[in-house]
């Protein structure tokens, strides 16, 4: 098969030929129809240490069942699915709750950036018939928004926040909507994905200037109740804390990979409630389904570019400077 292969840092992603993988007991081989470009996909090159040469990314994948592993119950050939990129032992606490990125056993699989890909079929999940393969890949994307969300503890007066309008952010505001937020304002460095933000259901867009606090405090009418941090950068925490309003919460969804800094005692004046989010659960994964499902979310209007392998190792370097983009997936059959 062919996969986008990392050399390591200031390094071009590598198309290569690889043995096709084979389904060990209780995998199934996915043939890859999509798989979206995530930004920590692009951090994690730049840095070193923290991706083995010869790893293949991808972590938001879908596609069509081609081989099935030994005790595999409720999957077969055929069938359109999308995965969870996690395995673990699959009988722990943990993996029983669906949960597995806290076996002890835990992988983090990937892969997806390759025709091919194994995946642990505890962990997979059955699209519905009205539902493509893009937005099969769009699951994981959107089950990061709702795992933030849910941890926010949002009520039907709540004001909220989401700090940065990538595609993460973008889920965030649409999930916290469907939470039972009474105003959700996006704020970002540009107005780019201004249309986009509205479409996924922020009420208010703020840019990122000297004005924003003040534009902020003139949506809610005072300073948001949550704030849900989804930029990932030094600072970030920071500036959260200055913009949520005493006793409310900010929830760090960024992935931060660099040590950062801010102030605890200005975190400990307001009396804020702080909580990190990583990643999802298959719960996560399921209710992103369904809304899609239901047709109250089109993440699909995320997606701004669609490339073959041949054009990917190209288009991954360009995404590493800001543009107009917001998801581009990757077709490795087109």
């Amino acid at each position: 098969m062919k996969a986008a292969v990392f050399l390591g840092p200031g390094q071009k992603l590598s198309i290569e030929s690889r043995p096709d993988p084979t389904p060990a007991a209780g995998q199934i081989v996915i043939q890859v129809e999509r798989c979206g470009i995530c930004g920590s996909d692009i951090h994690m090159t730049e840095a070193h240490g923290l991706l083995t040469p010869g790893s293949v990314l991808g972590h938001e994948f879908a596609g069509e069942v081609v081989a099935v592993g030994a005790g595999v119950s409720g999957l077969r050939n055929g069938d359109r699915v999308t995965a969870l990129p996690i395995a673990g032992c699959g009988s722990c606490e943990w993996c029983r709750a669906g949960t597995p990125n806290w076996c002890a056993s835990v992988q983090w699989t990937g892969g997806g950036y390759a025709e091919y890909v194994a995946a642990q079929a505890q962990f997979c999940l059955k699209l519905p018939a009205g539902l493509s393969v893009t937005d099969g890949a769009l699951v994981e994307p959107m089950s990061v928004g709702r795992h933030a969300v849910a941890l926010a503890n949002i009520r039907p007066v709540s004001n909220v926040l989401v700090m940065g309008a990538g595609p993460i952010g973008l889920a965030a505001a649409y999930w916290s909507k469907h939470f039972g937020a009474h105003r959700v304002a996006v704020t970002a460095a540009s107005r780019r994905r201004e249309q986009l933000a509205g479409l996924m259901g922020a009420d208010a867009f703020i840019v990122n200037d000297a004005d924003s606090m003040s534009a902020a405090q003139r949506v809610f009418g005072g300073l948001p109740d949550v704030v849900i941090e989804c930029v990932g950068l030094p600072g970030m925490i920071a500036r959260s804390v200055e913009f949520v309003r005493p006793r409310g919460a900010v929830i760090v969804a960024g992935a931060c990979p660099t040590p950062d800094q801010f102030a605890p005692l200005a975190a400990t004046i307001k009396e804020i409630r702080m909580q990190f989010a990583i990643v999802y659960s298959v719960e996560d994964f399921q209710k992103s389904i369904d809304a899609m499902e239901a047709g109250s979310v089109d993440a699909r209007a995320m997606v701004t570019d669609t490339v073959d392998m041949a054009h990917f190792s190209d288009t991954f370097e360009a995404l590493r400077k800001p543009g107009h983009h917001c998801k581009v997936m990757l077709a490795p059959w087109s």
